[in-house]
């Protein structure tokens, strides 16, 4: 079982400082992606990452929690997550109908500060896991970013921990049983994990004093242990797509001048060796108009969707979604839709899975800011091919 998730990158809150008109739609043709209908039970529900064992069950967790049936989304609670943009989960894996796990970091409003948490779905409720449960002696300050699985006894959590006042980079691992944590010192924070194979894991990120300024950070897992893996110098990355152990697709953004916008950054891997893959950018018109991929999801090698979102060149910082397209030869701009701006338009794509043939769902989040309604709404895309 291979199970796509996603996980937020930091660099939405790092970059969300930088100024990005309202533009066009970037393509001509209608978007073959819709809209769908969701609940907003929080102050804040943005959506970060979504897993599924099926067509007629998906999770997508984020700021809110929200289950989809075959035929709608419903919200549940999630212990230790409401809203309020101190806390979220951060990644997701839907094993079945009665089986899920969650990894995040729990509201800072609750605890006082920010603490990792793993959460699991027993079929009626989501439970948080203690965090002796999976913390290591002498662990502290740790934080997830990723979640990944091969199987519902094959899973891994993933981001940032302190051992022994020593910063590292943080990989939880479930083998049915336990929570078992392993803190390596790679240089790196992972923000994204995909699993092709149980010897096949694949998590990447930035390294460097911050995600604007850092270089691309890649790792691997062969079945025993993580290891760094040569890769791009400039640029950081959001999300990874393992298809294959030479068919590995990574995503993120990166800076050609100083102080200049950021541009899409596309990399594959062939067993051997990263290489750049062309990408189209909307604009950019200005130096306020970056462009940044936050996620990945793959119906096949030649059916690929990479997204995130793209500033407007005017610098009032609006931002729309942003959706490119593999058909196995290039990538290309597509058509997606970014819903009613109101006063201020601030859509973004995060995760993605594929649920069956053709059938993509992304999600992300907008800005409603209209009167009596939550800051940050959830955003699904649907689309069954076209």
């Amino acid at each position: 079982m291979r199970i796509q998730v996603r996980a937020r990158s930091v660099t939405n809150l790092l970059l969300a400082g930088i100024a990005a008109a309202h533009l066009p739609i970037q393509a001509a043709d209608p978007s073959i992606f819709k809209v769908a209908p969701t609940p907003n039970d929080n102050p804040n529900n943005g959506l970060y990452a979504v897993s599924a064992s099926s067509p007629s069950d998906i999770w997508a967790v984020g700021q809110s929690t929200i289950h989809f049936d075959g035929t709608k989304w419903t919200a549940f609670e999630a212990p230790m997550i409401v809203g309020d943009n101190n806390g979220s989960l951060e990644g997701v894996a839907d094993i079945s109908s009665t089986e899920a796990w969650a990894a995040g970091n729990a509201s800072a409003t609750l605890l006082g500060q920010p603490a990792p948490v793993i959460e699991h779905w027993d079929g009626t409720q989501w439970n948080a896991i203690p965090a002796s449960s999976f913390n290591a002696p002498g662990e502290s300050a740790s934080l997830f970013l990723a979640m990944t699985a091969i199987s519902a006894n094959d899973i891994w959590a993933l981001g940032g921990g302190t051992l022994n006042g020593n910063g590292g980079t943080l990989f939880e691992h479930w083998d049915g049983e336990a929570w078992t944590p392993n803190i390596v010192f790679l240089g790196g924070l992972p923000v994204a994990a995909s699993a092709d194979a149980t010897d096949d894991v694949w998590a990447v990120g930035f390294s460097g004093v911050s995600a604007i300024d850092g270089a691309p950070f890649v790792a691997h897992y062969d079945g025993t242990a993580w290891q760094n893996v040569p890769g791009p110098k400039t640029g950081i990355f959001n999300a990874v797509a393992a298809l294959a152990p030479n068919d590995v697709w990574a995503v993120g953004s990166m800076v050609k001048v100083k102080n200049g916008p950021t541009r899409t950054l596309i990399e594959h891997y062939d067993g051997s060796q990263w290489s750049v893959s062309p990408s189209p950018n909307v604009g950019p018109n200005s130096m306020f108009q970056s462009n940044r991929l936050l996620g990945i999801t793959a119906v096949s090698r030649t059916d690929i969707w990479a997204f995130g979102s793209y500033f407007a060149a005017d610098g009032s910082g609006q931002q729309k979604t942003l959706l490119l397209h593999w058909d196995g030869t290039s990538w290309n701009l597509a058509a997606s839709p970014s819903p009613d701006p109101g006063s201020f338009q601030d859509d973004v794509l995060f995760g993605g899975v594929v649920t069956a043939p053709g059938g993509v769902w992304i999600v992300g989040s907008e800005d409603t800011a209209a009167p009596n309604k939550p800051f940050t709404s959830t955003l699904v895309l649907h689309t069954t091919g076209g």
